[in-house]
């Protein structure tokens, strides 16, 4: 379905804004499927509970198709490194038409979940034994062609990996498909940004301090469009990362980077889980990103990050689905606030003052970082943002009697029924009454390419 050239109105009972909730308001979209200013008061009723998209700030898509493979007991220290192993055997077996049909069936469930927009952290550039594809962004191509399909809004960061460890050690067999040397990567990049447009931004992603050495960080943040993109860092995920790094480098790793790099607002810190409290305060006060993956980050055994000082020290957060073990942008925030219950022995620790709702806090926090984290204007319905949106379904007993001061508490912490009935993306519904407009030819294709995946 194509953009009406003319503006078109909308009219929301209440409409969610960074300064809170708006009675009886007017959205316009113009032809470029951004907002504009209105030019009356007319519109066509969209719903009465209407909120911007959320924006997933990390995603690595064909981890999808792996969800719940990896949950029987192996050996006795089973842990994040020997998920890893399993996650390697499986991305083995995707090549460039698997990815597309993988990624667009998590892309419709991000967009039925509430999800108008996705960081894409992608390392799947080769072929499984670390030959090129004849194309080489053969691999990206397939992520940009799916998001594309479902009508999603994507920011491409393709990933940067070199060594197999912070000593410098070569990659393994199993990692070769994910290298580049620099200026491979940086032909890549460019090559890549031929396709920018509204709804795709292409950014930089350094796998993880050790997979990208010093030399090579300094070349990449060095080149021109470095200056003005996202970029994107695992770290500090695994307390065997911190040892390792300390070990290797003499500091851990957020305070390595931070002497070695100019951290600032462009930069998303993904898990940052393991800080210490100056660390903490560092990141706050750069105006990076902190990517919070809760419940990736509670499969894997990470731990938890430190939202309440971070919070304190005015740092800016977001949430991404990671692994895709949940495609809920709810669960993750649901999930952010009760690892910070289960350790503190409070409730409502997000809120941090007297009357202040908890669903509101993280629901604006998350539009904010993922908005900066996607380089992209979204997360906020003003004018000049794309027309990003979700309507909720009023007519839901989870939602009956709910006014502006209980509906975003009780759509984060009242239940699993689905709640989001319909989303725009870009302009266009993608989503209407709680189905994608083409989920059924896309779950076809899906289920018979895991169902070939695991003939293999």
């Amino acid at each position: 379905m194509s953009i009406h050239a003319a503006v078109r109105q909308f009219r929301a009972g209440q409409l969610w804004r960074a300064d809170g909730w708006h009675i009886d308001a007017v959205l316009a979209v113009g032809a470029d499927g951004r907002l504009c200013e209105t030019a009356d008061d007319a519109g066509d009723a969209i719903g009465h509970w209407v909120l911007p998209g959320m924006p997933n700030l990390h995603s690595h898509a064909f981890q999808r198709a792996m969800a719940g493979l990896a949950e029987r007991k192996g050996r006795s220290d089973d842990s994040f490194w020997s998920w890893r192993e399993t996650m390697y055997a499986f991305a083995a077996t995707v090549g460039p038409h698997e990815l597309k049909a993988i990624a667009a069936q998590l892309y419709v469930e991000m967009l039925k979940a509430g999800y108008t927009q996705v960081c894409e952290f992608h390392y799947l550039h080769h072929q499984p034994d670390g030959t090129p594809y004849a194309q080489p962004e053969a691999m990206s191509l397939a992520l940009i062609e799916a998001a594309r399909e479902v009508g999603i809004a994507l920011t491409l960061l393709p990933v940067l990996y070199i060594s197999g460890g912070f000593d410098g050690r070569a990659l393994t067999p199993r990692q070769r498909r994910f290298g580049h040397d620099v200026d491979g990567y940086l032909r890549l990049l460019d090559t890549l940004r031929k396709h920018e447009n509204d709804s795709l931004r292409i950014g930089i992603a350094l796998h993880s301090l050790r997979a990208v050495p010093e030399q090579a960080m300094r070349e990449v943040l060095a080149n021109e469009f470095a200056m003005a993109c996202p970029i994107h860092i695992h770290i500090a995920e695994q307390i065997g990362e911190v040892q390792d790094c300390l070990a290797t480098r003499g500091a851990r790793p957020v305070e390595w980077l931070f002497d070695h790099a100019d951290v600032d607002a462009r930069w998303c810190l993904v898990h940052a889980t393991h800080l210490t409290d100056a660390e903490t305060v560092q990141l706050a006060r750069s105006g990076a990103v902190a990517g919070l993956c809760p419940t990736t980050e509670a499969n894997l055994g990470d731990g938890l990050f430190p939202l309440t000082a971070y919070q304190d020290a005015g740092g800016t957060l977001g949430i991404g689905s990671d692994s895709h073990i949940s495609i809920s942008p709810v669960e993750e925030l649901r999930w952010l606030e009760y690892g910070q219950r289960l350790t503190s022995g409070h409730r409502n620790v997000a809120a941090r003052g007297q009357g202040v709702s908890v669903g509101e806090t993280l629901w604006s926090a998350a539009l904010h970082g993922g908005a900066q984290a996607a380089g992209l204007p979204l997360g906020e319905l003003r004018d000049g943002a794309r027309a990003d949106l979700i309507v909720l379904d009023e007519n839901s007993p989870l939602l009956a009697a709910r006014d502006a001061r209980s509906v975003l508490d009780s759509f984060l912490f009242a239940g699993n029924t689905p709640l989001v009935r319909d989303v725009m993306c870009g302009g266009e519904w993608v989503v209407r009454d709680f189905r994608h407009r083409d989920e059924e030819r896309i779950a076809m294709r899906y289920r018979a390419t895991v169902s070939a995946l695991a003939a293999r």
